[in-house]
């Protein structure tokens, strides 16, 4: 590292061309190959696994100027938005010790959170980046599907699982985004794009935008402290000056879109592990894979019909509402001792998966999503704030983040760490 350091100063004191994150540490989640380091997916089963080639976003975050230092801890293949594995352990909260620092970019959010890395780069199915940024009181945005490439990955027209970038405040997200993004021939679900735009000034007037406010999405089990704590952020965007209005997108359907599809993709890229290694690993990643083993073609296919209608119905939404306003998580961060959520608000969560719900149903629009910093709990626990913009429109989301943040200030508060 500081090998690189000292030929990043060397290429400096000669005026070189460099990228626009030159000499800047960066750590690498441990989902994405990267020449040099262990690729573990937080399993012991690829606890020695060195990867021969980067991944496309790796190759172009090196390309672009960072200093590679290391990986970020995940939760085990990415299951569960809780960062702990039988490889590295468990990732804490730096505003609680005791408490999750979310998953499955969790070490990617710790690490912002305790100022150990200046940006990070993460990545989301089920709410794996905006999930971490709700608990540690940080910023990161899942793009739209098809804005960052994701290659290699084995079924590239899927598209629930998107890279998307971290950081401590939302022009620092914008400024990564628009290094991260665009076209790559290796990733045939990438748009065209024109990521650059993503480095100007996000300042904008939202004098009369129509918000859609619903923080539970019309029902979700919502804790009392996550709620109490959106509640007082309603009149922070009216005086932004946005029309904002209570009103709910019909996500029926998310639910079984989003667990059919996502269980029949982990069959298909994890299956031939369960007849080996069925002993290491943990039960969820078990029984979220024989889930998908179980799945017929028809179900695949009702799935993805009404995954068809879902997309129609929020963008005919969106076309009167151009943000929806609603809760990260529907929990602040929980003892890191346990592995998930058992109950919300007096209802019982009946999988690992059942407290996500409020970041996964936005996950099935395809939607782009941006965690902002929304406040504390009463007892300092960070909560985060959803926007949800219209589809490829990542850079209104960045903006009215942007709005929000500037408003509020509470990404500003970082933790006090002995």
């Amino acid at each position: 590292c500081l090998a690189l350091a000292d030929e990043a100063d060397l290429r400096l004191s000669r005026r070189d061309n460099v990228g626009p994150l030159h000499g800047l540490p960066f750590a690498f989640k441990d989902l994405d190959a990267a020449v040099g380091f262990p690729m573990t997916r937080g399993s012991t089963i690829f606890k020695n696994f060195m990867p021969s080639e980067d991944s496309v976003l790796v190759e172009r975050l090196r390309r672009a100027g960072v200093i590679a230092i290391g990986k970020t801890n995940v939760s085990e293949f990415g299951m569960g938005s809780h960062t702990y594995n039988q490889v590295y352990g468990t990732t804490f909260n730096p505003y609680d010790l005791t408490k999750s620092a979310g998953g499955s970019s969790g070490g990617a959010g710790a690490a912002l959170a305790a100022g150990l890395l200046p940006l990070a780069s993460g990545s989301d199915l089920g709410g794996s980046l905006r999930n971490p940024a709700n608990f540690n009181n940080i910023v990161a945005l899942r793009p739209t599907v098809g804005l960052v490439p994701s290659a290699p990955v084995a079924l590239p027209f899927l598209g629930f699982t998107v890279k998307g970038p971290m950081a401590r405040s939302v022009a620092d997200v914008a400024f990564l985004l628009s290094a991260m993004a665009g076209a790559d021939a290796r990733d045939p679900a990438v748009y065209p794009s024109e990521p650059a735009m993503f480095a100007r000034p996000l300042d904008r007037d939202f004098k009369n935008v129509r918000v859609a406010w619903c923080v539970d999405l019309g029902g979700l089990p919502l804790d009392r402290r996550v709620r109490a704590v959106l509640a007082m952020q309603r009149k922070t965007f009216a005086d932004l000056g946005c029309i904002v209005e209570d009103a709910v997108p019909d996500l029926n359907g998310a639910d079984e879109v989003f667990l059919a599809l996502r269980a029949w993709n982990y069959w298909h890229t994890l299956g031939p592990l369960l007849k080996e290694h069925r002993s290491a690993m943990k039960s969820e990643a078990v029984w979220q894979i024989e889930q998908g083993r179980d799945l017929s073609g028809d179900d695949i296919a009702r799935a993805m019909q009404l995954h068809g209608e879902l997309m129609q119905r929020m963008r005919r939404f969106q076309e009167k509402y151009e943000f929806v306003i609603c809760a990260v998580n529907q929990v602040p961060p929980f003892d890191a001792a346990i592995d998930w959520p058992r109950e919300i608000d007096g209802v019982k969560m009946e999988n690992y998966l059942d407290w996500m719900k409020s970041a996964y149903r936005i996950t099935a629009t395809f939607c782009p999503a941006i965690s902002v910093p929304a406040g504390f709990t009463e007892d300092g626990l960070p909560v985060g704030i959803q926007v949800v913009g219209r589809y490829r429109d990542d850079l209104g989301v960045l903006q009215l983040a942007h709005a929000f943040e500037q408003a509020t200030g509470f990404g500003k508060k970082r933790p006090s760490i002995d």
